[in-house]
């Protein structure tokens, strides 16, 4: 039977078909390539160990980090808010003024008509200011997107389901509706439906 040693310093039988028993005498240890086996196991375990405890270390780190943005983020969106806020009092703090001069003024009914039509002047010029406009009414074909009707009107002069009156004005900014206006639509019992 013909033996060579193999790349790994472990003597083989030329054919694989031909098995070798090895024996090792009473009370010798474990070959030294077992040995060095248990040693590297041994040498990988501890190196697992050592990379799972420094990804645990990552994990702990990033979940921190995360918490950390997110209390950050809700911190600045709050800043924000106190700050637009705060720019939209700012420029109603005029108006406010206006109404305590008004308030303690010894003028007469028509002088105090004329001070509170110049405020509600200037509130208006302070919303468009804010680009914020009010939605058309009166005249106008009800909108159901834009208008709350409380109730109709019978009319014969204006067209069936248009504005009659305004009760309550509505406001949008942009495109976005702040409140609907409340109106009172038109009944219009000759027009016919086309």
């Amino acid at each position: 039977m013909a033996e060579h040693e193999n790349e790994y310093g472990v003597t083989q039988a030329a054919d694989p078909d031909e098995l070798t028993v090895v024996d090792y005498p009473e009370g010798s240890q474990t070959p030294k390539s077992e040995e060095s086996a248990d040693k590297a196991s041994e040498a990988v375990i501890a190196e697992l160990k050592a990379e799972r405890d420094h990804l645990l270390d990552r994990l702990a780190r990033l979940q921190a980090e995360f918490d950390n943005a997110r209390k950050r983020q809700e911190r600045e969106k709050q800043e924000f808010r106190d700050y637009a806020t705060g720019s939209v009092v700012e420029q109603f703090l005029p108006v406010i003024d206006n109404f305590a001069l008004a308030l303690n003024s010894n003028g007469t009914a028509e002088q105090l008509r004329t001070g509170v039509e110049l405020i509600v002047k200037q509130m208006d010029e302070t919303l468009r200011g804010l680009q914020v406009v009010t939605v058309p009414t009166v005249g106008q074909q009800f909108d159901p997107r834009v208008h709350e009707a409380l109730g109709s009107v019978e009319r014969a002069d204006l067209p069936d389901h248009s504005v009659a009156e305004e009760i309550r004005k509505g406001y949008r900014i942009r495109e976005r509706l702040l409140r609907p206006a409340m109106v009172r639509i038109v009944s219009n019992p000759k027009q016919t439906e086309a």
